[in-house]
């Protein structure tokens, strides 16, 4: 039995993933913004070992997340699930003055990663809207761009994937991967989404536990269980590098230079 936590793990998704992980056997472990959802996914998933709550908007709310996480001692994998869409129709700016976007779906799994004891596995959620995402690194917070939602949440989806990328590089002993889930019906996709729902967590539960080769890799990125392409900009260890050390600024922690 693996012991697996999943942020944003009160519905859609993360709460998907989550069950299909109790159905074989694993021990899980929500994830939720606020108590109110809490309580929700304990009546989702009374199987669940444990419910962490803190709002991933907020750097003192990815840290109180990753305090409890580490609390309740090592996880065999860790799926980063967390994320906001691209419906957002103007910059909303976080109590740390961060776009919204990227604090959730960039810094909270940087922070996440730094400070949690590493597992043996990482997942991050990423998008097949990543592909259309920008790698320039000098306007993460959208400050000096005209705000484009769409155009947002795909850079961030971009920089998810750089994110895995570079933990595979710097953390060789621990296996991180990125996948995209496809279009999917969830509350984020919206009810028009073509793909299949059933298979929309199927990836993440693969690479979170399976003894699958196919799936005991570090660096890669999946859709259905198979490989598929990335954007190229996401394997430069340069623009790794300048995420990391943009994240490591805005939160005063960097990256520790191998897994411990």
């Amino acid at each position: 039995m693996a012991r697996i936590l999943i942020t944003g793990s009160t519905d859609g998704l993360g709460l998907m993933a989550a069950r299909l992980l109790v159905h074989d056997g694993h021990g899980v472990t929500l994830h939720a913004r606020n108590e109110t959802r809490a309580d929700d996914a304990r009546e989702a998933l009374p199987e669940a070992e444990a419910v962490l709550v803190g709002d991933l908007t907020t750097i003192e709310g990815m840290r109180s997340v990753a305090d409890q996480a580490n609390e309740r001692d090592r996880y065999d994998a860790i799926i980063h699930n967390a994320a906001v869409g691209y419906r957002e129709p103007s910059r909303i700016e976080t109590a740390d003055g961060l776009s919204h976007v990227f604090a959730v779906n960039v810094l909270a799994p940087y922070l996440l990663t730094a400070l949690i004891t590493p597992p043996d596995r990482l997942v991050y959620l990423s998008s097949g809207m990543h592909r259309g995402g920008d790698p320039k690194l000098d306007d993460l917070q959208w400050r000096t761009r005209n705000w484009d939602g769409s155009r947002a949440y795909a850079d961030s989806k971009l920089l998810d994937v750089v994110l895995a990328f570079a933990v595979a590089r710097r953390w060789p002993d621990v296996l991180s991967n990125a996948l995209e889930p496809g279009w999917v019906p969830t509350k984020m996709g919206g009810p028009g989404a073509p793909d299949d729902l059933s298979l929309g967590a199927v990836t993440q539960v693969w690479l979170a536990t399976s003894q699958d080769p196919a799936a005991t890799v570090t660096g890669g990125y999946f859709h259905h269980q198979e490989p598929c392409f990335a954007h190229p900009a996401a394997r430069s260890p340069e623009v790794q590098d300048g995420l990391l050390d943009a994240c490591a600024e805005l939160t005063g922690v960097p990256l520790p230079s191998h897994a411990t």
